[in-house]
């Protein structure tokens, strides 16, 4: 067990380094990056929802969920949970006049969860919060001569969390994440005017770091002793996050690509050398109905004020925010989960959908992300352990007001990992 959770360990530290650049969306230019994913597969492949909970499974979403860990196998014995994904992006993205193609593979997140003892569970991990990754060109007339801005950003921000979960009466849990989230943020503009023999650049950088915080409770009562309620409701607090930043401009050879002069310019005396990012508040609330190992069928809608958020130092002109909405609907079905004669009536199949209103508003045009989503659970030996794959295909923008659509498809891979930390031994 020892030598499990050190290789576990040598993981963490990989995946945070790895875990940035995890994007090509033009999107990504704006506020702190593309959001990543913040849920299992198996919740990613029930369109993203985290009403759902068991036993055998970890749910980053949830907290409470950890209060549930072990219970189906009564706590003779500690539970517990490795769990890691990955995935595999292929992107198309289209203008009104031309279109590209290009795919991204990231680690999407590593977690640890442990039964302590009937009823209480915990767990840690780490996972990307945010990517940014672009190259934009802007070409335009500057008097009777073309001007080229070229926009390219990197970077991101990781996240290490622990959670403690924990049913306190029967049928109902509570619980609590706490997110650690840092890294930095990059962005760079290069300009020239053609048959000029020198450009300008401004360079941005933004190391970020704070704290939010996850809190939950579900109440998942037992129906006609064969069917479960499941029923949750969550509060992610608003992210304090404090931005250190750096600026610097100058000019540089168009033809060399060296810098002629570079400037390092005074942001105390702009009041912008350390700024604050608000993410603001999101509230869930989720609802879903299902005979135990068998089938299930829930829906959850997410609210976030996101009209209060801004980034005083990395802002975009052409964007404004409103309140940003999500509504996921999904469900899995399980022929026989105890099956010795067919394996596939063992195999978890699940789908879903989701709608969400990113709260973007570019050149006053809403963009919207829908995908749809499925996937198999695949049992491990006859243990509780399994490989998860899935399938997302999704749109998100519009080709209207010069703007880029994204259209994707998402291959996600995980595995749940299920073991005992502690076996009382029996000495005949």
């Amino acid at each position: 067990m020892i030598k499990k959770i050190v290789i576990a360990i040598v993981c963490f530290a990989t995946v945070g380094l790895y875990a940035q650049d995890g994007t090509v969306s033009p999107y990504s230019v704006f506020g702190i990056g593309d959001l990543r994913t913040t849920s299992t597969v198996e919740n990613q492949m029930m369109g993203g929802m985290g009403v759902f909970t068991d036993s055998i499974h970890i749910n980053l979403q949830n907290p409470a969920a950890y209060g549930e860990l072990g219970l189906e196998q009564n706590n003779k014995v500690g539970l517990v949970n490795y769990t890691v994904g990955i995935s595999n992006r292929q992107l198309r993205l289209k203008s009104f006049t031309e279109e590209q193609s290009s795919s991204v593979t990231n680690v999407d997140y590593l977690a640890l969860g442990f039964s302590l003892g009937k009823g209480l569970g915990m767990g840690f991990g780490i996972m990307p919060y945010s990517s940014v990754g672009y190259n934009l060109v802007d070409e335009r007339q500057s008097g009777s001569q073309p001007l080229t801005n070229v926009f390219s950003g990197e970077g991101g921000l990781n996240r290490v969390f622990y959670s403690i979960g924990y049913q306190f009466i029967k049928d109902f849990s509570i619980g609590v994440t706490a997110n650690f989230n840092y890294g930095t943020l990059e962005s760079e503009r290069l300009q020239q005017i053609e048959d000029v023999q020198f450009g300008t650049f401004d360079r941005r950088t933004s190391r970020v770091n704070g704290f939010d915080f996850n809190y939950a409770i579900n109440y998942t009562p037992t129906i006609k002793d064969k069917y479960t309620l499941h029923a949750s409701a969550r509060i992610n607090t608003q992210g304090n996050l404090v931005a250190k930043n750096d600026r610097r401009i100058g000019s540089f050879s168009v033809a060399t690509g060296g810098n002629i002069e570079e400037v390092n310019v005074n942001l105390d005396a702009l009041n912008l050398r350390n700024t604050e990012l608000k993410i603001p508040t999101t509230t869930t609330l989720g609802l879903g109905y299902g005979e135990d190992l068998k089938w299930f069928l829930g829906a959850e809608y997410s609210f976030q004020g996101l009209s209060s958020f801004e980034n005083s130092f990395l802002g975009i002109g052409n964007i404004d925010y409103k309140d940003a909405s999500s509504f996921a609907f999904g469900g899995f079905y399980t022929p026989d989960r105890s099956s010795f004669s067919s394996y596939l009536k063992r195999i978890t199949y699940r789908a879903g959908l989701r709608l969400d209103k990113t709260g973007m508003v570019v050149n006053d045009v809403d963009i919207n992300n829908f995908g749809i989503t499925f996937g198999l659970g695949l049992p491990l030996g006859q243990s509780y352990s399994n490989l998860n794959i899935g399938f997302e295909a999704g749109r998100r923008g519009t080709t209207r007001a010069n703007l880029i659509e994204e259209s994707y498809f998402k291959i996600n891979v995980g595995l749940s990992l299920n073991d005992f930390w502690f076996r009382k031994r029996k000495i005949n």
